[in-house]
């Protein structure tokens, strides 16, 4: 299966969950029609995006957490990849736009709900580095839509064995 998006998210309010939309447009400082409500801990050029790999959030509902789409604050939803594919420094190209992994999206409580017993923390790099979130600086600025593909580019911009 080739990587692609399956999931576009903004909340206009903030917060959580984030609402799907078809098409999200991409700027340095974040997506157009988001707005984070903390911005001590999301959002800036370093966090501008949030993403979320199906694999992670397969797991996650394998193991009885009541998450869907969007309701953990990603902003973009990936199918095809693999948790071991991601890691900070890396680049990816999503056709029109490009964004490169700047680190972990910790947890927090505001995404308790879905989680069983509300322990949000089953999403922390800290406790297990295949299930998270990521957060990424913006590259290429653009628009994305659901089903565009997705490379997982090297440091060097190049296509790499992730």
């Amino acid at each position: 299966m080739k990587p692609r998006i399956i999931g576009l998210f903004v909340n206009p309010n903030g917060g959580v969950p984030k609402h799907h939309v078809d098409t999200l447009t991409v700027t340095a400082t974040g997506c157009v029609g988001d707005r984070q409500n903390d911005l001590k801990h999301h959002g800036g050029p370093t966090r501008a995006v949030c993403l979320m790999l199906e694999s992670v959030m397969n797991t996650l509902i394998s193991e009885g957490h009541p998450i869907g789409p969007g309701t953990t604050g990603e902003n973009i939803l990936i199918q095809g990849l693999e948790p071991n594919s991601i890691k900070e420094g890396i680049i990816l190209d999503l056709e029109s736009v490009k964004l490169q992994i700047t680190g972990p999206a910790p947890p927090c409580k505001t995404i308790k709900g879905s989680f069983l017993d509300g322990k949000f923390t089953a999403l922390s790099h800290k406790l297990d580095p295949l299930k998270t979130r990521w957060y990424a600086s913006v590259i290429e600025e653009g628009t994305v839509a659901i089903g565009q593909r997705v490379a997982v580019l090297n440091g060097s911009g190049q296509v790499g064995n992730q």
